[in-house]
């Protein structure tokens, strides 16, 4: 486990509020945010040393043993981050997304669009299979952003287990947001309601179907990164570029569905121009936007670059 001070943890807590916030919204991936920010692959190194082995390490040489292994103090401040911005942005963002729709998109769609920037420059070599993975990553991710999510809204035991392992494998992914596999699996709304009424029991279900989709999953990425790091590196970009379809700030409602509490919402949407977009396109606004987004990725960069040494 590295060696860090407080200040350190301080700033991977931030990490976490920032990752987060990115993950309540159905588009934007806490991955890609993971890995602008620097901690990408020490968190798939850490959640996938979670084993039988730390098991047998805790047994035999107790807590402190089993928790230096794990890389517990990142962990810990990390989800500590997660946590506090669910918890204290969810209703923040809902509004938002409701009633400054184009505003939102358009700040996510500035830092996807230079995070594709950022994870592409890690790419060392490109050749045919590069190019044929990129372009693999970008089709799959376009696909799913084209998907209609289900009508009924599931909050059962078991179909939360499943959405929650499901969902927590697409938000370690760069580009696949695990808020929109919620909404397409129907369970987005029941998730954030959860949220707000503070169901712990439903909480922890969905938890419990994270930590085990996030421990099998990390497993998997982090064999891809220490086999074939330039190609996943090629597929996680493609990922992110094919996710742009998603969050591209005008849409237009093609069919609408009443939801659980009686509200018409939309249910269908397709991507369409700002000038033909029916109503107040705000473009001047969605581009200052953009590029504070942007800008956001490339200020976000420079920190990681400056504390990659120290964290």
């Amino acid at each position: 486990m590295k060696q860090r001070k407080f200040r350190h943890y301080f700033i991977i807590i931030l990490k976490g509020i920032a990752m987060g916030a990115a993950d309540v919204v159905p588009g934007v991936s806490g991955g890609t945010i993971a890995f602008i920010s620097g901690i990408y692959e020490e968190l798939l190194t850490s959640i996938s040393s979670v084993n039988i082995g730390t098991l047998k390490l805790l047994k035999t040489k107790g807590v402190k043993a089993a928790w230096n292994a794990v890389n517990g103090n990142f962990l810990a401040s990390l989800l500590t981050g997660i946590f506090i911005s669910i918890v204290s942005l969810a209703k923040l963002i809902s509004w938002l997304l409701e009633h400054k729709p184009i505003m939102v998109w358009s700040f996510f769609f500035g830092l996807v669009l230079a995070s594709i920037l950022y994870v592409g420059r890690q790419i060392n070599k490109w050749n045919s299979v590069a190019i044929v993975s990129l372009l693999m990553g970008t089709g799959i991710a376009y696909y799913i952003t084209t998907l209609q999510p289900l009508i009924s809204e599931n909050s059962s035991p078991l179909f939360m287990f499943l959405a929650g392992a499901l969902a927590i494998c697409a938000m370690i992914l760069p580009g696949i947001s695990g808020a929109f596999i919620l909404v397409l699996l129907g369970a987005y709304k029941p998730v954030l309601e959860a949220i707000h009424t503070r169901d712990f029991k439903l909480l922890l279900i969905i938890a419990f179907g994270a930590i085990v989709g996030l421990l099998s999953f990390s497993k998997v990425l982090r064999w891809l990164f220490n086999h074939y790091r330039n190609y996943t590196l090629a597929v996680l970009t493609g990922f992110i570029l094919g996710s742009l379809n998603k969050i591209w700030p005008w849409k237009e409602t093609l069919t609408w569905r009443i939801n659980s509490h009686g509200i018409k919402v939309p249910f269908n949407e397709q991507s369409v121009s700002p000038f033909s977009f029916e109503g107040n396109s705000q473009i001047l606004a969605a581009i200052i936007l953009v590029i504070v987004g942007f800008l956001t990725i490339i200020l976000l960069e420079k920190i990681a670059d400056k504390s990659s040494n120290n964290i």
